[in-house]
């Protein structure tokens, strides 16, 4: 039999024990709990951390694009004044010497000044309108789709049997007037691939303007190319970069012996 006093010593025992337990238990809750905390902590930080990084490198990237991309305008500025300045004077010069010639020049050789003559004049015709498109301030003075316009009679002339534009729906302004070069740059950029890989004859151009988007589609009738086995080349990604600066989506579509398709959808806000 226990005494009183040894139940007694026993109870104070063992709530001294649950006392004790109860402690640990909150203890160890306590010290979950901090761990928790401090890991979720550790990862917000860690995540806003790698966040901010991923934002630097892509407004680097895009400061970088912005760059080259002004660098290139800059370029085809000044290639555009030296063809306008340099060689069209040089040529005008030329075909005023030819005239001159002509007028001296005996019943035989008559036919060929003139031919002569008149390939010059058809060169100096084609260096004034080249020069005039590698101008960022001509296009915006006389308007992106007349610039459009303009670069596919060159290309009617020089290569193609049929290059037209076509325009849908109500024509609005674009937001950003620069953002027409671009654009402008992007279906440059396509019409050259065109002249020197497709061998099409003929380039059609569409511009869709949508209430909240505008929708450029390019397109020629030339070779096509297979998309899987074909390495990105230097105007691809020139075009892609480019349409990335404007906030628009680009799409390239095309086979062997389709043509090429190419599919630009410029978002006004």
């Amino acid at each position: 039999m226990f005494s009183i006093l040894q139940i007694q010593e026993r109870a104070v025992s063992t709530a001294a024990e649950r006392y004790l337990l109860v402690y640990m238990i909150g203890v160890l809750v306590i010290v979950t709990a901090l761990v928790i905390v401090f890991f979720v902590v550790f990862q917000k930080r860690k995540n806003k951390l790698l966040l901010d990084k991923i934002k630097q490198q892509q407004e680097f990237d895009e400061e970088i694009s912005r760059t080259q991309t002004e660098i290139q305008e800059q370029t085809l500025k000044y290639i555009g004044w030296e063809l306008h300045d340099n060689v069209g004077q040089l040529l005008a010069y030329a075909n005023m010497q030819m005239n001159m010639l002509a007028t001296k020049a005996g019943d035989d050789m008559k036919d060929i000044v003139k031919n002569t003559s008149d390939v010059i004049k058809e060169s100096l015709k084609e260096v004034r309108s080249l020069s005039r498109s590698l101008n960022n301030d001509v296009i915006l003075n006389i308007g992106f789709e007349q610039s459009i316009t303009n670069e596919l009679n060159r290309l009617k002339r020089m290569k193609f049997a049929s290059a037209e534009l076509h325009i849908k729906g109500e024509k609005k302004e674009l937001p950003n007037k620069k953002h027409e070069i671009v654009i402008f740059r992007i279906l440059q950029e396509f019409f050259s691939n065109s002249v020197k890989y497709s061998e099409a004859k003929s380039l059609q151009i569409v511009l869709d303007y949508q209430p909240s988007k505008l929708i450029i589609k390019a397109s020629d009738d030339g070779n096509g190319f297979d998309m899987e086995s074909t390495d990105k080349g230097a105007g691809l990604i020139n075009m892609q970069s480019r349409a990335e600066l404007i906030n628009a989506s680009f799409e390239l579509f095309s086979k062997p012996n389709e043509g090429v398709q190419l599919t630009l959808t410029y978002p006004y806000q």
